[in-house]
């Protein structure tokens, strides 16, 4: 809708820190668990909303293409390690969980702290944002 002109490029910063601001007041007694995304906010974005009332990064997703696809510039890849280094710049303690905030097991994290190379994948929407700026040079 966005690339078609029928709606906004989305949320401001701005209103991303109020959401998770607000949430995290109004909501604090019944929903532990704020997450910001880090793919649509970046990491100067999700730094702000951590210290404005969000507590979860989400989860390291491989090969993200929605958001990209969307128009988003962040976000395909960010492994486990890499989010636990972020986290820990943050000085905040890192906690990987499972889809319901459960507990995994040691093997499961071992195993996702340094994952094997991602195949690039095709992107129509940057792909053609590549071709438009190679063909105006």
């Amino acid at each position: 809708m966005y690339v078609r002109g029928q709606s906004r490029y989305g949320p401001t910063l701005r209103e991303s820190i109020l959401m998770h601001s607000v949430s995290r007041l109004v909501f604090k007694k019944h929903i532990p668990n704020i997450q910001t995304s880090w793919v649509k906010r970046g990491f100067g974005g999700i730094e702000e909303c951590l210290n404005s009332g969000a507590n979860d990064l989400g989860g390291t997703l491989m090969n993200e293409s929605i958001t990209r696809a969307a128009g988003a510039e962040h976000g395909q890849e960010f492994s486990a390690g890499q989010l636990n280094e972020f986290i820990k710049k943050l000085k905040r303690i890192p906690k990987q969980r499972n889809t319901l905030y459960g507990d995994i097991s040691e093997e499961t994290r071992l195993k996702s702290i340094n994952p094997l190379p991602l195949t690039p994948i095709k992107n129509t929407l940057e792909d053609r944002k590549r071709d438009l700026i190679v063909s105006t040079q």
